[in-house]
């Protein structure tokens, strides 16, 4: 069976979040940084071609959809934070046919000197 995560792609890294997501009250209450990868395939063929915005996807609107995702409600799990975002790039971008989306919570309440915690969740276009 051949990887789906093949092909070209979009890449946005560190994009950085203060959010509320967590299991703890003091998550909820204090909040904490968050900080998100994506890679986003798609064809960019007829964009490397034109050279217009106009044939791609651009990535001020997909900032905007993760951004809005992301501070849409508060969530528990970073998994379900994630979901929320995947779902919503789907929905929002018909030429995007798979994800993969990382979320780093450097602040996480465990106890570790140095580090950070992280999900990344693979997904396919349905």
């Amino acid at each position: 069976m051949a990887d789906p995560f093949t092909g070209d792609r979009i890449i946005l890294k560190d994009l950085g979040f203060y959010g509320y997501h967590g299991v703890f009250a003091e998550e909820a209450k204090l909040g904490q940084r968050f900080f998100i990868d994506l890679e986003l395939g798609a064809d960019l063929s007829a964009a490397a071609e034109s050279d217009r915005l106009s044939s791609g996807i651009s990535y001020a609107d997909i900032y905007d959809v993760v951004k809005q995702s992301f501070e849409d409600r508060r969530m528990k799990l970073l998994e379900a934070v994630a979901n929320n975002i995947i779902e919503a790039l789907f929905q929002s971008f018909l030429g995007i046919n798979w994800v993969i989306l990382r979320i780093r919570k450097p602040e996480a309440p465990i106890a570790m000197v140095r580090g950070e915690v992280a999900i990344e969740l693979h997904r396919v276009r349905k």
